[in-house]
């Protein structure tokens, strides 16, 4: 496995989007741990994961909870970084609210602290902008655990531009990944991943192959991925991470997975080397 670098921690290329695996429409516990298992055997050392990865509101964490018995009960289980969030809240009505309060944040960490079995988190991001609350609050909240040791590094998810710039100033420079939606159908996070690419902090695109539910339809609903994919005797999904690895060497991405052969799949992109002119094609797509 190719590997890229989080802060100061290398990491692999490619990581795994544990979201799957505990919100609507998740696999029996068996399969999921069958999944993260074979993500740990195919040399994936990152995953992705967060609190409100869950269904119902009495089981909050159940993604985190996932991720550690996956973890323990691995050989390779050590060397994984796992990157968590907090911020974003599922009342267990399939809705989805926020509360960036600092207050709120600090208890969200030490909960995820608790359930992932750990003394600090690896990486720890806020999980998206609280309109109510000014964003400075939020980061500073950030900084605090930092400062703390709670956590090792600190990331921020779904930012803009102005947002990156200000999360790095108040964290004093130590701001080491962002985590944007980015994919084949969701490009309005290039300026993000261009900016990132300028300050060296790594870019997480979650979302890669266009969500959930569009994930099968890759191939078909853009017609260059599976053109390329067919040429190389790969998957569309293959050829959409290469593409986006191709993009900066500080792009680290977290396909989402609920099956043991489609991390098998994603990862296997970390070694698939397209051509400028395919890159082209697929940046005109």
């Amino acid at each position: 496995m190719h590997t890229r670098r989080i802060g100061d921690v290398e990491v692999s290329a490619v990581g795994l989007g544990a979201m799957p695996m505990s919100i609507e429409g998740r696999p029996d516990t068996a399969r999921s741990l069958a999944t993260l298992h074979a993500a740990l055997d195919a040399g994936v050392t990152l995953i992705d994961t967060a609190d409100a990865y869950h269904m119902g509101a009495d089981e909050v964490g159940h993604n985190e909870t996932l991720v550690a018995k996956a973890l323990a009960s691995h050989e390779r289980g050590g060397d994984v970084l796992v990157a968590t969030k907090g911020g974003h809240l599922r009342p267990g009505d399939g809705s989805w609210t926020l509360d960036g309060s600092p207050a709120h944040l600090r208890s969200a960490c030490e909960a995820s602290l608790r359930r992932l079995g750990v003394e600090a988190i690896g990486l720890y991001q806020f999980h998206r902008p609280d309109p109510r609350v000014p964003y400075a609050e939020s980061v500073g909240a950030l900084r605090e655990l930092l400062d703390e040791g709670k956590i090792r590094m600190a990331g921020i998810s779904n930012a803009d531009p102005d947002q990156i710039r200000q999360a790095d100033e108040i964290l004093g420079g130590r701001l080491v990944s962002v985590q944007n939606q980015f994919s084949p159908v969701f490009r309005s996070s290039e300026p993000e991943l261009r900016l990132c690419d300028e300050l060296g902090i790594a870019f997480l695109p979650w979302g890669p192959f266009g969500g959930i539910s569009r994930a099968g339809e890759l191939a078909t609903a853009h017609a260059p991925f599976g053109r390329i994919a067919q040429a190389h005797g790969v998957s569309a999904h293959q050829v959409c991470l290469a593409w986006m690895l191709a993009k900066s060497p500080v792009v680290v991405p977290i396909p989402g997975a609920s099956r043991p052969e489609s991390i098998r799949d994603s990862v296997r992109a970390a070694d698939l080397v397209l051509t400028p002119e395919e890159i082209a094609e697929l940046d005109a797509a």
